[in-house]
């Protein structure tokens, strides 16, 4: 007869041993998901400014985002073009109008540039903690719309299966933030490949407008 807490104990083993194998493959990243441009049609909506950037040190980029304000300007140029020009049914009020609105209320608008929005990358993150809920809601009110785009994170990788083994992959995390209940409704990481970070940033936003070239 078979004991039947002696069958339990061998499952039990066997699960154990089972859950403790690692898998050797690289986990498949999640696609991209399309930028909801329906739903913001007709609408003013916010572009922060991109406060993080970062490489693998295998990519050997520091000379070319080394100067940290130039980098991001050029970052921020690429994302607010590329939006304007691919989704030009929403009212983008990029960056540099964000810097004028903030400049033209000091003490009532924070800053865009230290609005400290690179915890946002978070996936588990769903409510807009404050201060950054208030600053947000200010500048909104003072810019006139709901929806902000946050560009929370831009980090270059080495590229995966290039024999060459050069090249880079740019993922950039975004998140749509509703300013007026202070909630993330949607978020995506963009990728894109290309024989340089600008490239591959450029390839990066484009993965937001599918369907165009």
């Amino acid at each position: 007869m078979t004991n039947p807490l002696k069958a339990k104990y061998l499952v039990l083993l066997a699960a154990l041993a089972c859950g403790g194998k690692k898998s050797d493959k690289t986990p498949t990243p999640e696609p991209t998901a399309p930028l909801p441009t329906a739903g913001l049609a007709g609408q003013r909506v916010a572009l922060t400014p991109l406060s993080l950037v970062a490489a693998e040190d295998t990519l050997h980029l520091d000379v070319i985002i080394g100067d940290r304000r130039t980098t991001l300007d050029k970052c921020d140029s690429i994302i607010a073009t590329l939006l304007t020009a691919r989704a030009p049914e929403v009212t983008w009020v990029a960056p540099a109008e964000l810097r004028h609105v903030a400049r033209r209320a000091p003490g009532i608008a924070a800053d865009p540039d230290q609005m400290g929005t690179p915890f946002l990358r978070a996936a588990n993150i769903v409510d807009v903690p404050d201060p950054l809920r208030y600053q947000l809601r200010t500048l909104m009110g003072l810019v006139g719309g709901r929806y902000v785009l946050v560009p929370a994170g831009l980090v270059f990788r080495r590229t995966v299966g290039r024999s060459d083994g050069r090249g880079a992959t740019a993922e950039v995390s975004f998140v749509l933030i509703d300013s007026r209940v202070g909630r993330i409704g949607w978020r995506t990481v963009a990728r894109g490949d290309g024989d340089d970070p600008w490239t591959a940033l450029t390839r990066a936003v484009k993965s937001l407008t599918p369907g165009l070239p």
